[in-house]
């Protein structure tokens, strides 16, 4: 490729936007450098992950991608793609939400899960993605099951015809049971997880919470102030990559700055992309009319392209779903959809072992890959080609990793 050529992304500006986990942003970068080791070892690249820098707006890690026949040095001093990976995680609300009394988690998430039913959630998500709606329904259904085995036991006595006096010990007995023999198997399927997940999914769709409307706008604040940097400094591609709930937030983010200031937008080359999105999970309920409006702004923004990468192994997200159309924006232009399998990026062995864990595979858009497929987070994020050109890859035609000239002194 000769330099100047459009095709290849010399300098890349990611704002990434993680999803409902308690990681930080050092978790998050040493989750990244172990999927940059896995991608360089399948495609025969390089990519040189750098230290965690607390920016003065939002965490930063470098990224240098060595390509092949690279040689001379670039902008910054090496070869190859240069990535600023800006890290938006949400754990202080995950931590907010979580470590909560333990009757708190509970009261709270079937306070949000009944929130979701009453304000079209539930009908919304068999209606679009079934496997999502089952996926709403499994930590609370779960939980009840519990909760009317405890409460079996409780009656027992009354139900056997024993005096009244035993529930005494048998009330007691159904508590003891229930928080330290039933719900320890049930947490270890993420359910207590997943209540508070839900919480901050009727968040963001109602924006009626002060401390997440907070948190949001100081993440509004900082995508602005990178985005003002990446301006003045120049790069080949403004890169916003969500993944899960994390799409929501950078739906939120990136909305409201084309509602507040379009003009931020304008001279920059932008790929909005999700990853196993769920921007649906708030969106179809009635009251997340802010974040509807928001994609449709997202949806109509001029020089900003949407991809949304899609997997029928997750079950944690609206496959083959039109997210633009569904928030009520159907004459606007659909984000464009790539599906991937996990067959093709994981070895036998290891799909196996994780296709019947639905986190695991949910995560598995961020992590690295065994082998050579059409879809690999570290080379779009941290690789020579534009993001978009993801969504013309497949099987038969792999990214391909030309060789970079290094810029003349």
């Amino acid at each position: 490729m000769i330099q100047g050529d459009a095709s290849i992304v010399r300098r890349r500006i990611v704002l990434h936007f993680p999803g409902f986990e308690p990681l930080n942003a050092q978790a998050h970068r040493a989750r990244y450098a172990r999927a940059a080791a896995q991608s360089a070892r399948v495609w025969d690249l390089s990519f040189d992950v750098g230290p965690l820098v607390d920016g003065a707006h939002v965490p930063f890690f470098d990224v240098t991608g060595a390509l092949p026949g690279a040689t001379g040095t670039g902008a910054t001093g090496m070869a190859g793609t240069e990535s600023r990976v800006h890290i938006f995680d949400h754990h202080r609300l995950v931590a907010l939400l979580a470590e909560k009394p333990f009757h708190r988690r509970l009261l709270a998430g079937y306070a949000s899960a009944a929130r979701v039913v009453r304000q079209g959630g539930l009908s919304g998500y068999f209606r679009h993605a079934w496997r999502f709606g089952l996926f709403f329904v499994f930590p609370f259904l779960l939980v009840a099951l519990a909760v009317l085995a405890s409460l079996g036991v409780a009656l027992a006595p009354l139900v056997l015809g024993f005096p009244a006096w035993n529930l005494v010990w048998s009330v007691p007995a159904a508590a003891a049971l229930f928080r330290y023999g039933l719900m320890p198997p049930a947490e270890r399927l993420h359910t207590l997880h997943l209540f508070a997940d839900w919480e901050l999914a009727v968040a963001m769709a109602s924006l009626d919470r002060p401390d997440v409307d907070r948190w949001l706008e100081t993440a509004i604040a900082s995508a602005r102030a990178v985005l003002v940097e990446a301006r003045d400094t120049g790069c080949d591609e403004v890169l916003v990559t969500s993944h899960s709930m994390g799409s929501t937030v950078a739906a939120h983010v990136i909305g409201a700055l084309l509602e507040r200031e379009p003009a931020l937008m304008r001279g920059h080359r932008i790929t909005f992309v999700t990853l196993g999105g769920a921007i649906l999970q708030c969106a179809l309920l009635r009251p997340a009319t802010r974040l509807r409006a928001r994609v449709g702004l997202l949806a109509r923004a001029p020089g900003l392209d949407w991809l949304e990468v899609q997997c029928l192994t997750d079950s944690i997200h609206f496959y083959k779903a039109q997210v633009v159309a569904a928030s009520g924006h159907p004459d606007a232009p659909p984000a464009r959809i790539v599906t991937i399998r996990l067959k093709h990026i994981l070895t036998a062995e290891r799909y196996k072992r994780i296709k019947l864990d639905f986190l695991r595979v949910h995560r598995q858009y961020v992590l690295g890959p065994d082998r050579r497929a059409s879809f690999d987070f570290t080379l779009m994020t941290a690789g020579p080609l534009p993001a978009f050109d993801f969504a013309t890859f497949s099987q038969a035609t792999l990214p391909p990793i030309p060789a970079v000239e290094s810029p003349a002194s």
